[in-house]
């Protein structure tokens, strides 16, 4: 007797290892954010700085505020993180989860920092600044 292929339990199985592949690379990158935390900051500060994205006061309570931000991130449950990411996930094919969660907490929560002058550029401007910097933390 023939035996019957369903082509949806392959096509789950598919769906099932690229779901794996994607939770394995979050939690890499989320890790190797917490673990490089102050060096991140601080590059990702300067680079926003020379790209004219952000006016501040003060760049060392922003390399503060960011360093906290990449340390938190791995300790965020899943729901939080992709409720903050929300509004800007389609602007760019295959984005880094990392970079458009700082790329929103810059636009969002950032510029109302007390040493935060303004914030400028629109949503891709920022992401692919911030991109930039934490692509290096992405697997290859």
């Amino acid at each position: 007797m023939a035996r019957h292929i369903n082509p949806s339990n392959s096509t789950n199985k598919t769906i099932d290892a690229i779901d794996r592949k994607r939770e394995r690379e979050r939690r890499y990158m989320l890790s190797r954010a917490r673990d490089n935390a102050a060096e991140l900051a601080t590059r990702l500060v300067q680079r926003l700085l020379d790209e004219h994205i952000i006016e501040t006061q003060s760049d060392q309570a922003i390399r503060e505020a960011m360093e906290n931000q990449l340390r938190s991130m791995i300790d965020m449950e899943e729901f939080d993180m992709q409720f903050k990411i929300a509004p800007i996930r389609t602007l760019t094919q295959d984005p880094n989860i990392i970079s458009l969660y700082i790329t929103q907490y810059i636009i969002e929560d950032l510029i109302e920092h007390p040493k935060i002058q303004d914030v400028f550029g629109d949503d891709l401007d920022v992401y692919r600044t911030v991109d930039s910097v934490l692509a290096k933390i992405r697997p290859r």
